[in-house]
């Protein structure tokens, strides 16, 4: 159990964080929230005594073990991969390193004997005769081949080297488990099995994530950081995201009376606790949501901007036609023999193995980059915008230009208001909008490409990563907007719940043909016979 008590952090006249007192127990999952800037990842540097807080003190029960999600990619470059992974567990590993070393001495003594006896039995203790083939399970699983175990990390590229880091962390069955984004360059696959291994894990787990499914299937309380404050909630993200909201709305009706507020609220408990088994921690957090004190519900001061697709004309019936698309790139085929049509209320999810063959693909249908050979044939009522991945060119010549400057370029109306109130919608308010586009953050960034797509009234959407450097704030609003758009999408996303929830079509692109079907994503990763014809198209 980790007790954090009248915790506070201020760098200079900033208040972080202050007056915290929270509890982690054994065998909850907690997931930390905030918006950009709140202090999600500084909270979990003070829990691994990272950082000192400004006032306050963090206390372990005694004996317990602490396991941390690395973010130096770089520390254990000189180390090989099997060896990175159990030195997670450090007691174990620096056991295992002074027992071989004494069994390596050419003068070994009685003393020595004595020594390695002692070791021998700590390292039965602690499992450590199975070290390396749990060690080497937990790469496997993490779809790390049995023929890199025995590199050196340096030799690994750097999504390698984050599924190493995270074999790392869970290795050894620690007591309490400290994950700063673990999903962060993870296919749908291996993310799944994390879901499960946390799901199982009895003991302490702190997690922040940008992910919201995963969230939901792991967590079974939320910790927000809102308001200077941090927070303990019952219930995952959905659970704390549809309360907050509701509570928001009960807030703002004035008129309405305090037993019908808490009718309604009593009601949402009850229909999210029936719902409860959908997730992996379904009984917990079931007992939790049935402890719940009305009061525990609060309205959040998160902002989400509104974003809402509207199309100046309907599509008529030929929309988008592809035949026999192939693309190479350095002499390499990305994909081949690509061919579908699209039909009406079809919101295509594009994946790949190779995420340059999605973007090479976006190019394409954008007729930004020439195909290697093949057709596109676009419908005549066809209008369409592009969110590239890479959206600096939007932004190297108009360094000068401030954001109502910016958007007025692609805005029909140029009045200053309408400007102004559409960026408002999507949070730049007050003197934000006087900002100039050249030191806009990611997220800002990609939130005025959105703008400029919003006021193009488009029929189809192509989206490469639209929810890259975007907070669950803007993900949410983005993937409401989404599910409500009336037209077509092409779209791909690290973002399980946000491919999930608005596609209704998957199309998988490779070196060896393609795959085309009408299902969820989530459908489509778990299908058994999928499975099957996409290890077919990577063979």
């Amino acid at each position: 159990m980790i007790t954090v008590s009248d915790l506070s952090l201020q760098f200079g006249k900033r208040i972080l964080f202050d007056d915290v007192n929270v509890k982690f127990t054994k065998g909850n999952c907690y997931g930390v929230i905030g918006a950009n800037g709140s202090g999600k990842s500084t909270l979990l540097k003070i829990l691994s005594n990272e950082i000192e807080p400004t006032t306050g003190h963090v206390s372990i029960s005694p004996g317990e073990r602490m396991a941390v999600l690395s973010q130096n990619h770089f520390e254990f470059d000189k180390l090989q991969v099997l060896q990175t992974v159990i030195m997670g567990h450090r007691p174990l590993f620096d056991i295992m390193i002074e027992k071989d070393a004494i069994y390596m001495k050419e003068d070994f003594s009685e003393a020595d004997g004595m020594r390695a006896a002692e070791l021998e039995s700590e390292c039965a203790e602690m499992d450590g005769w199975n070290a390396e083939s749990d060690a080497a399970e937990l790469l496997s699983n993490l779809g790390i081949k049995e023929d890199t175990h025995e590199r050196l990390m340096e030799d690994l590229d750097g999504k390698q080297k984050v599924r190493v880091l995270l074999a790392q962390a869970l290795f050894g069955n620690p007591d309490i488990l400290l994950l700063d984004e673990p999903t962060n360059d993870l296919d749908a696959e291996t993310v799944l099995w994390l879901e499960d291994f946390l799901a199982d894990y009895k003991n302490t787990v702190i997690v922040v994530s940008h992910d919201r499914h995963f969230l939901d299937m792991v967590c079974t309380h939320v910790v927000d950081i809102d308001f200077k404050k941090v927070k303990t909630f019952s219930g995952n993200y959905t659970f704390w995201y549809e309360s907050s909201q509701l509570a928001l709305q009960q807030r703002q009706a004035k008129n309405k009376k305090t037993d019908q507020k808490r009718k309604e609220m009593m009601e949402f408990i009850q229909r999210f606790s029936a719902n409860a088994s959908k997730s992996k921690q379904a009984t917990s957090r079931k007992k939790a949501l049935e402890k719940l004190k009305l009061e525990d519900i609060a309205p959040s001061s998160r902002r989400y901007p509104y974003i809402n697709f509207t199309p100046d004309r309907t599509a008529g019936s030929e929309i988008l036609e592809v035949v026999n698309l192939k693309k190479s790139f350095d002499g390499e085929v990305l994909f081949d023999n690509v061919s579908f049509m699209v039909n009406k209320g079809d919101k295509i999810a594009l994946v790949s193995k190779d995420h340059n063959a999605l973007t090479q693909f976006f190019q394409v249908l954008a007729n930004e980059v020439a195909a290697d050979s093949g057709a596109i044939t676009w419908g005549v009522t066809i209008t369409n915008q592009y969110l590239p991945n890479d959206n600096s060119e939007y932004f190297k010549g108009n360094q000068d230009l401030n954001l109502v400057d910016w958007l007025r370029q692609y805005s029909r109306n140029k009045d200053e208001e309408f400007i102004r109130g559409f960026l408002g919608r999507m949070l730049f308010s007050g003197e934000e909008v006087h900002k100039q586009s050249s030191v806009l953050s990611g997220g800002e960034k990609v939130r005025c490409m959105l703008s400029k797509i919003m006021l193009g009234a488009p029929n189809f959407l192509l989206l490469d990563q639209p929810t890259n450097h975007l907070d669950l704030e803007s993900i949410t609003g983005f993937n409401n907007g989404l599910k409500e758009f009336k037209g077509n999408v092409i779209f791909t996303s690290h973002d399980f719940q946000f491919v999930n929830t608005v596609a209704n079509r998957i199309i998988e692109i490779s070196p060896n043909g393609m795959i085309d079907r009408l299902m969820t994503y989530e459908e489509y990763i778990k299908d058994d016979k999928i499975k099957e014809l996409r290890a077919k198209l990577y063979a």
